[in-house]
């Protein structure tokens, strides 16, 4: 199968309604897409990302206002969070109605449901006439992809089409959050950050980021790898334990003088924790394709969105693999 990018929405709508599978820009990541509600749609996501099938995954859907279409109940939690963030970078856990294949939730009584707020994405939503099921398209556990060139490196030759809709503004994957009763739990750190959640709802939230069954994807131990080691950490003391070998470097904001690694990548040299965010998985593969022999990346403040990020590098790094 040949592959080839483009930027024509309509063609992308064409495969999708003949049941096949292609890749979607989202303000998070890159999604491998197809129809939600079509097991044989659904199947060839599974094979063309080689993913595991205890690992669910998360439907899109073009508002609000579609999401009771497909869920048994919305929790009064879930709509105030859904009117100060989606569309955007949130994904939703709720019961799920039969219309949603329990292939799509790995058997879950539950789906994760969100709307994304890339413009190209949601005018596909809107002229399908059917959700979406869309995980990162990329080979099940590498670096997500968060440009269409990242999509053609791992899925070429596997994919018909991959529409283009530029450089991903987020870079993280979307936060997914449940509902029980009065609680709120967070199974997925990503763009919107438990601070956040917090302040609207006035509630504590729980933490439930790792299982080896995941209820949402995002929770397994090893995830968004590189092929290179990676260690997480305090890289002056990491240079020195691996003295000799050369070193690529992902810092936040500091430039490493001496020793000098071979390699380094500064994320946002002011310090701002959206952009870091956002260079993240861009760097990492090219950090990736380097003459390096291992990656050492600092490890980011525990606030905002810099969680996410030390999630991230603690599923992808060489010790937890």
């Amino acid at each position: 199968m040949q592959t080839e990018i483009g930027h024509d929405i309509h063609k992308a709508i064409e495969f999708l309604k003949a049941g096949d599978v292609v890749a979607i820009p989202t303000e998070t990541v890159y999604g491998l897409a197809g129809n939600a509600l079509n097991e044989e749609a659904i199947v060839r996501i599974f094979e063309a990302k080689q993913r595991p099938r205890f690992n669910p995954l998360i439907v899109h859907v073009a508002s609000f206002d579609q999401v009771i279409n497909f869920v048994q109940d919305i929790p009064v939690d879930c709509t105030k969070l859904a009117e100060k963030f989606s569309p955007g970078p949130i994904s939703f856990l709720l019961n799920k109605k039969d219309i949603i294949p329990d292939l799509v939730t790995a058997g879950s009584p539950k789906v994760a449901i969100r709307i994304p707020s890339h413009p190209v994405t949601l005018e596909i939503l809107k002229h399908t006439g059917f959700p979406l099921a869309a995980p990162s398209a990329n080979p099940f556990g590498y670096v997500s992809p968060v440009s269409a060139e990242h999509v053609f490196a791992g899925l070429h030759d596997v994919i018909p089409y991959i529409l283009d809709g530029g450089p991903c503004q987020v870079g993280l994957e979307s936060t997914i959050v449940g509902f029980e009763e009065e609680n709120i739990t967070v199974y997925r750190l990503g763009g919107v950050t438990t601070e956040e959640i917090q302040q609207v709802t006035g509630k504590q939230v729980n933490l439930q980021l790792n299982h080896e069954q995941p209820d949402t994807p995002g929770q397994l131990k090893s995830h968004y790898a590189p092929n290179l080691p990676l260690w997480v950490g305090d890289v002056d003391s990491l240079m020195q334990v691996h003295t000799g070998k050369r070193i690529a470097v992902i810092a936040f904001k500091k430039k490493y003088v001496y020793p000098e690694p071979a390699f380094q990548f500064t994320l946002s040299p002011e310090g701002d924790l959206q952009e870091a965010a956002r260079n993240l998985f861009r760097v990492l593969r090219e950090a990736d394709a380097l003459d390096a022999d291992i990656i050492l990346a600092e490890r980011f403040p525990e606030s905002g969105l810099g969680r996410a990020i030390n999630d991230r590098l603690t599923r992808a790094s060489f010790i937890d693999r």
